[in-house]
């Protein structure tokens, strides 16, 4: 079995991330799309969008890392890690278990490079801790 944390830069708490099934990847910064972006057929009229951090605040006072208190809709994720895969391969990155569960998800991935991700959350909402494990890398494959 190939280890994958030769893979992953970044990892927060090894130990933690790496107990289950793949490494889990953390949450730096969640955005909010404020203006969109544009995408046309041949790429040159192409235009990312404006994002925005969205607000987040301590739950105690003692607390040393904030929450995000989302609401339903959609978000763009921004992990702690980073990934490094060989010429010629992809990572396979799927939603955490305990993510989906309470409602919310983002589309299984393949893909050499570790951008934003879109999450969606369902209409009640969800909150995430800073550093929060949301996704998992299962596996990297060549192509």
């Amino acid at each position: 079995m190939t280890d994958l944390t030769t893979f992953v830069d970044g990892i927060v708490h090894e130990p933690t991330q790496t107990e289950g099934r793949g490494i889990d990847l953390t949450v730096t910064e969640i955005y909010e799309v404020a203006e969109p972006g544009r995408v046309d057929f041949g790429g040159g009229e192409l235009e990312g969008a404006d994002l925005e951090p969205h607000d987040r605040r301590f739950r105690d006072e003692d607390d040393d890392y904030e929450w995000w208190h989302l609401a339903g809709g959609q978000y763009l994720i921004e992990y702690n890690e980073s990934l490094a895969v060989p010429e010629e391969s992809v990572a396979r990155v799927q939603t955490r278990d305990a993510v989906v569960a309470r409602g919310a998800f983002h589309p299984t991935l393949e893909l050499s490079d570790l951008g934003r991700v879109p999450l969606s959350v369902g209409g009640a909402g969800i909150r995430l801790k800073e550093n929060a494990r949301v996704s998992t890398v299962v596996g990297v494959e060549e192509v």
